[in-house]
């Protein structure tokens, strides 16, 4: 088992340019590509899809998330 620590805001950086699932406090929940994220945890989206109760409700281009109404960020994997 490793014992290293990881810090979340490294991770989240390494995945600049990923696809990435955010969940806000309200339940909705935005699906893009990060294009860029600050030690605040505002991210940049591109070709963001909002979702609310699990279903697609808006596409957008590109939109600003601030950190603050972020739940989690969920780094998508290629499965």
């Amino acid at each position: 088992m490793s014992t290293s620590a990881k810090k979340p805001l490294n991770i989240l950086q390494k995945a600049v340019n990923k696809e990435v699932s955010i969940r806000l406090k309200n339940d909705h929940e935005y699906k893009g590509k990060m294009m860029n994220i600050d030690q605040y945890m505002n991210v940049i989206l591109q070709d963001a899809e909002e979702h609310s109760d699990g279903v697609l409700s808006a596409n957008y281009g590109k939109i600003v998330i601030r950190g603050n109404n972020v739940l989690f960020i969920k780094i998508e994997t290629d499965l």
